[in-house]
Formats: C-alpha cells, structure tokens, sequence
C-alpha cells in the first residue's frame, strides 16, 4: 500500500476531514496502516507478511476534558452626580460612549441627577476601567467635574 493510500486509509478509519492532520491523540504501536511509520528505521518492512502480525494494534487514547474556564469577574462603571455639569452633556457623554440611544441615556441621566450615582453599565475589569477613563478624561478637556469610578459587582 503507497503512503499516500495509507494516510486516506487513517483518514477513513478516524474519520478526519481534509485538512485535518492533528493525529497527535492517536497512539500508534505496530498498526498495520501505517506499517512504514512505526517502523524503528522508518522504511518499509523486510517482508510483506510481517504486516499481517497478532501483535498489530492501534490503541486509541480518550482526549482530555476540556479545562472548566471560569467567566472574567465583572465591575460596574458607576456615574457620579455633580452641580455643575449640564444634562446635555452627561446625555452626549452616555450616547458617545456606551452607545446608548437618547431616551435611554436620558433616563439614566435623570437617574444619576435624582439619586447621586448609578450604574452604567457592567464589563470586564480592562474595558470598564477603559470606559471609565475615558469619560473623566472627555469631561476634563470639556471643562466639566463630571467623574465616573469602577467598582466590584457583588460575587452571587
């Protein structure tokens, strides 16, 4: 049997699709598909016969579990109440940077102004802390106190 012959036979017995060499799960001792391969000098057999061995097997090892990834921990970008900085601009501030529609982000204004602070969104800790900068760097080059802080939502 040629090589090329032996490999669509593995493909066939495994059933790998084209493309697909990734045998490395497979343990290979003296399997008589792939004879030349097992083989200690890596050539063909001395003799034809010797294929047909008793002691000609493929043993076939389970693949690990794949490892339990546990979720990133989140944090809550929290928008803090100011006297001076005006609706309009926490509402643009809202829209530009959580991507929110205007009667969301006005509600979440008023939510803000009424109540001192509110949560504005929820992310992983890299993306809220960037959320965060930025809004505090944008009020700052506007002129305005406005701030935003980053906290641990609670483990439930």
């Amino acid at each position: 049997m040629s090589a090329p012959q032996r490999f669509a036979s593995v493909m066939r017995r495994y059933r790998l699709w084209p493309g697909q060499t990734d045998l490395g799960w497979i343990v290979r001792a003296r399997s008589p598909c792939l004879a030349s391969s097992a083989h200690a000098g890596g050539g063909p057999r001395a003799s034809a016969a010797s294929d047909d061995d008793a002691d000609s097997f493929t043993v076939v090892k389970e693949r690990p579990a794949d490892p339990q990834v546990k979720p990133p921990p989140l944090f809550k970008v929290i928008l803090l109440n100011d006297d001076y900085t005006p609706q309009e601009f926490v509402v643009h501030v809202l829209m530009r940077f959580f991507f929110m529609d205007y009667d969301k982000a006005e509600r979440l204004m008023l939510l803000v102004h009424t109540t001192g602070s509110a949560v504005i969104g929820i992310f992983p800790r890299d993306i809220a802390e960037t959320k965060s900068e930025q809004v505090n760097q944008y009020a700052q080059e506007h002129n305005y106190p406005l701030k935003s802080a980053v906290e641990e939502t609670d483990a439930d």
